[in-house]
This record gives C-alpha cells, sequence and structure tokens, in this order.
C-alpha cells in the first residue's frame, strides 16, 4: 500500500481527533504516518479521551507545548508547520508517496512568523513550482486562479497571458475536457457594460484552445449561473477568477465530502475541505471525518500518476 504523510494540522483544533477516529478506516486504504511529537499525541488524546491505536505510526517532530483548545496561538501555529515541513520532507525524499494535510489556522501561522499565507504557497516555494488550488468532490470541481488575495486586486491579476499560462498547465495537469471558465463580474461583464475583464478572459480562452488545438475550455460563463443543475450535467470543472467564486457553490452543495487538491506539483498534496473548527474542538462534538478520508482516497489515487520533476 502507499505511504502517505499525514501532517497533523494545528493542535489547538479538530485535526487530532479527526486522524485518531479515522485511523482504523485510513489504514485499510494506505500506511499513514502522522507528522507529529510523541508527547503532544499523547496530550492530545488524553484531552480528547481517545486511546491512541498501537499501529498509530508517526515520525517525530516540533516541540512541546500547552495544548489550548479553540485558541489561536504562536506554539500551535510553528507546531503545525513543523508537521507540514516534516511531510513535505518524507515525500521529497520518497519515504512517503503523498502527503495529506490538516487544517492549519492562518493567523496562528502568522503569529509564530511563518512567512507564507497557507499550504499552497508554502508548497511552491519549498518545491519550486507553480501550484493551482482545485477543491471539490467527484461532481463538481473548482479550480482557483488566484488564492487568498484580497478582493479588490483580483481584477488586476486578470490579464491574458496569465490567464492562458494558467489554462494550459491546468489542462497539464489534468488532462481532462469541457473545463468551464467563470467571468469575474455580474452578467460575466454585458459586453463590457459592468467590466472588461471578461474579454482578457476570453481572449486567453481562445489562444488556449488554439494552442491545444481543442475546444478545451468554455467561458466566460456568468458566475450565477454557471452551478445549475443543467450546467453540472454539461461539465464537471470550473476555473473560477477568485476563492469565494469557487469555493461558496462548492461548499454550498458537498460542504461534508469535498478535498482540496494541489495539482502542479512533483508530489502530490490533499487536504480536508474545512478549516480547525475552534467551535467544537475538544468539546465531544464528534466532527465529520468524511472529507478527510476522502482526502487520504484521492492521495492513494492521484500518486498513482507521473509526478513533475523536482
Amino acid at each position: 500500500m502507499k505511504k502517505i504523510a499525514v501532517s497533523i494540522g494545528d493542535l489547538n483544533g479538530i485535526g487530532l481527533e479527526i486522524a485518531l477516529k479515522a485511523h482504523d478506516e485510513v489504514k485499510t486504504m494506505c500506511n499513514p504516518i502522522y507528522c507529529i511529537n510523541e508527547t503532544m499525541l499523547q496530550w492530545g488524546a488524553a484531552l480528547l479521551g481517545l486511546n491512541v491505536p498501537m499501529d498509530f505510526n508517526t515520525e517525530e517532530c516540533g516541540e512541546v507545548f500547552e495544548i489550548t483548545p479553540s485558541i489561536v496561538s504562536a506554539k500551535a501555529g510553528e507546531a503545525s508547520f513543523d508537521s507540514f515541513t516534516t511531510a513535505v520532507a518524507l515525500a521529497k525524499t520518497s519515504h512517503a508517496d503523498a502527503i495529506v494535510t490538516l487544517p492549519i489556522n492562518k493567523e496562528a501561522w502568522n503569529l509564530a512568523g511563518i512567512i507564507y499565507k497557507g499550504h499552497t504557497d508554502a508548497l511552491e516555494d519549498m518545491l519550486g513550482h507553480e501550484a493551482i488550488m482545485m477543491l471539490g468532490s467527484n461532481r463538481l470541481f473548482t479550480i482557483l486562479f488566484t488564492h487568498h488575495v484580497p478582493l479588490k486586486e483580483v481584477s488586476e491579476q486578470i490579464k491574458t497571458k496569465a490567464l492562458h499560462r494558467f489554462f494550459i498547465n491546468t489542462h497539464e495537469a489534468l488532462r481532462v475536457e469541457h473545463i468551464g471558465v467563470l467571468g469575474l463580474n455580474p452578467h460575466a461583464g454585458d459586453g463590457g457594460v459592468i467590466g472588461d475583464e471578461e474579454a482578457k478572459i476570453a481572449k486567453a480562452i481562445k489562444k488556449a484552445n488554439e494552442e491545444l488545438d481543442k475546444d478545451i475550455f468554455f467561458g466566460p460563463l456568468v458566475p450565477d449561473s454557471a452551478f445549475t443543475p443543467k450546467s453540472l450535467e454539461e461539465r464537471r470543472y470550473f476555473i473560477c477568477m477568485y476563492h469565494d467564486q469557487g469555493l461558496i457553490p462548492l461548499k454550498a452543495l458537498y460542504f461534508d465530502e469535498s478535498v482540496n487538491i494541489t495539482l502542479g506539483l512533483p508530489i502530490t498534496r490533499t487536504s480536508p475541505d474545512h478549516g480547525t473548527a475552534f467551535d467544537i474542538a475538544y468539546k465531544g462534538k464528534n466532527p465529520s471525518t468524511k472529507s478527510y478520508i476522502n482526502a487520504i482516497k484521492e492521495a492513494v489515487k492521484r500518486s498513482e500518476k507521473p509526478m513533475l520533476d523536482f
């Protein structure tokens, strides 16, 4: 079976509880390696009232600190970053076939002095490749042209050359047909009445399809009608211009089961499509493990495919 390195996420959140509760199912699909300090594992499990399974295989990392459930802290941020970098190192040295990242808290990373906003831009820097963020389930996948940037800055990044390169890279990573491309503005600009970004998007679509010698990309699609049942019958993949444009419909339809998949990298990385859930951490609320288990399944499946070189 494939070896999957699991970064445990923010220990003040729900990551450890999910990993412990899903372990029996996960180990039937892969050989998981949990990146966590052994002392912190035992302390966290005790706080949760859970036993650590005998076959819960760990890779030691990070420092010992006091777990404070549901609290943003620099120590927790530093520990989650150490867990993440340990998982990446295992994959880079072929000691793991893929990584699955449990949720971090971006504010905690910032408090810890970590320069990255999240996993995706950290992976880009560490691996020297431009990452593509895709989130979805078997019935809908949304691919984000821009990630965690302020909304007011999105229009500045809508440029034909950058879009064209992104479209080609997306096709190379996915090898699927019928990818919808959303416009940026209401009504996809209404022919330039509400905005002119759609002209750049349309030009990039045309250039990409000509280069591929096939109509792969379609649009610009009107954002408020792109995800109707009829539209989803025609295609499952959509390139969205900004974070919430893709995440709102996805989470409205498939919140408990969707997965975050990073494309375009020399290692496979997936993640549950939810956050640290500080509101329920360590409170006996029994958080769903469905998204995490789907992330494991995707990591195993995608690690079978040839990857890029470092």
